[in-house]
């Protein structure tokens, strides 16, 4: 029985040492290579007596990101990515939530790490912790640390987009994702043959599905380099030239190749597996793909990052019109969905419903945040016998005719743009630091995945995305920004969201 991910992480080094573990095209570990650096980060922290304490890595994407999270994870303490594009602000309010110990980047990000307020001695630099080999005694150490870890330990925290301008941090632990991993690796196949293609940000849940079903499997994973994407020919030249056989993108890129007709352009029949998660796949889309890849396997999921990465999935194994909902599915082994209505009752076919998940994919919480925790982890409605509880996504779905879950779109102000998760108020909040702006509010235009603002002041478009650029990340900057003479309110004196919402969809 695995306990925690650092087995899965010895058991391939062992079996597989000489397979490459990580590479993004120019610069790869092999297992055993990516053992000894991971052995090496987990005795800085195991010397110094860390355990079970949160450390950040601030490392672009590359295998020494990947290195850092097992020596984090091999120490027993636990990881939470710090993207090294993100505006200052952002990184200020993760790093005061999280309260990390300590800070693992490189000499790329010297000075970027340099800059956010913390002791020098609190900012460990990828270079140094693996420049020296570590004693036979210092080995034995890690290794007894490694023992000290149990399935319910914290393996990491990622943060998303919260309501208050605050990022939410969710605290998931080793038994979570092992039991995702294992799901994922029987339902699609994975073994040490599988090489994935990882598109997803290592802050993104994606990409944990590629990162430790590699790990568990003893596979390979490359990291694509984000310039391919901006060139979709050469996103699938990448593809085939390393035998990428498994991805699990966003469907907003293989919307884009499709659009493109660029996949009779290049021999991309090495693929597998196509996997989508993140945001609404369009069927017409889908279809230039499976039309070009018949004999790949195609599957849709569906979770957020409280239930590690998926609870739902739909493999596509019939006809689905250019005009129809892909399913999201059927629950994954080990999940439980309930489909509730507004009265906490299980809903019938064709009635929409939120949708509810329990079962061991449940994150713990979110980090530092017991208020936000306790409104998003409830005890099950259906339940009053003993403590069970349920995590509310604010998602509305209902079953269709052949009970599968359909997407319906979000109960609140939450929504799915680019893949990402974004909280519509952590951008009015920051909209509204700008003295030049009244009022505003932020709405999705869902049928053309854009943001729009609308918005009252004496500021302009160009002021307003100016400063929006240095508090936000790019996939939250709005698309389009349409300036009122004042606010249209309801009866309630509020802004009226949902006259908003249809202005916008004539945009």
């Amino acid at each position: 029985m695995f306990y925690s991910i650092v087995q899965y992480f010895r058991q391939s080094a062992s079996l597989h040492p000489t397979n490459i573990a990580v590479s993004d095209g120019k610069n790869s570990l092999s297992y055993c290579d990516l053992l000894a650096n991971a052995e090496k980060i987990a005795n800085a922290f195991v010397k110094k007596n860390i355990f079970k304490k949160p450390i950040a890595v601030m490392i672009e994407k590359s295998p020494a990101s990947i290195a850092a999270f097992m020596g984090v994870a091999m120490s027993g303490n636990y990881y939470s990515v710090i993207d090294e594009k993100m505006p200052q602000n952002r990184i200020e309010k993760i790093l005061e939530t999280l309260k990390p110990e300590f800070i693992i980047s490189n000499n790329r990000n010297r000075k970027k790490a340099e800059s956010l307020g913390l002791d020098a001695e609190q900012i460990l630099y990828f270079e140094d912790l693996v420049a020296n080999e570590i004693s036979a005694e210092e080995k034995v150490a890690v290794e007894n640390a490694e023992n000290r870890i149990i399935d319910t330990d914290i393996l990491y925290v990622l943060f998303t987009s919260g309501s208050t301008g605050v990022p939410k941090g969710v605290i998931i632990t080793h038994r979570s994702v092992i039991d995702y991993t294992e799901w994922a690796s029987e339902t699609f196949g994975f073994n040490q043959e599988t090489v994935f293609g990882n598109q997803a940000p290592l802050y993104f849940d994606n990409s944990v599905l590629d990162i430790y079903s590699a790990i568990r499997n003893g596979a390979s994973l490359y990291l694509i380099p984000q310039m391919c994407f901006s060139f979709p020919i050469r996103l699938l030249e990448f593809v085939r030239d390393n035998k990428i056989n498994t991805i699990f993108w966003v469907p907003t890129v293989l919307s884009r190749v499709a659009d493109l007709n660029i996949l009779d352009k290049c021999d991309v029949d090495c693929l597998k597996n196509v996997l989508f998660a993140g945001e609404v796949m369009p069927a017409r889309q889908l279809n230039v793909w499976r039309k070009r890849l018949p004999n790949a396997l195609f599957a849709n999921l569906y979770g957020p990052t409280e239930i590690t990465v998926d609870c739902t999935y739909y493999i596509v194994n019939r006809d689905i019109r250019d005009d129809e909902s892909v399913p999201i599915g059927i629950p994954c082994r080990n999940t439980d969905i309930l489909v509730l209505n507004e009265q906490n009752q299980l809903v019938g076919v064709g009635e929409k419903g939120e949708l509810c998940v329990r079962g061991s994919s449940l994150a713990l919480g979110y980090y530092n945040n017991p208020e936000k925790t306790d409104a998003a982890f409830v005890q099950n409605p259906l339940n009053s016998l003993y403590r069970e509880l349920i995590y509310r996504t604010g998602d509305i779905v209902h079953y269709n005719e052949l009970h599968e879950i359909i997407y319906d779109g979000r109960k609140d102000s939450q929504v799915k743009h680019t893949g990402h998760r974004i909280e519509l108020g952590e951008i009015e909040t920051a909209v509204s630091s700008n003295k030049d702006v009244l009022n505003n509010c932020c709405v999705h235009n869902s049928q053309k995945d854009f943001l729009v603002l609308f918005y009252e002041g004496n500021a302009d478009e160009q002021a307003i995305r100016k400063h929006l650029s240095g508090l936000l990340p790019d996939y939250m900057l709005p698309n389009a920004y349409v300036k009122l003479p004042s606010m249209p309110l309801n009866m309630n004196g509020k802004i009226d969201r949902v006259k908003l919402h249809e202005e916008a969809l004539k945009l």
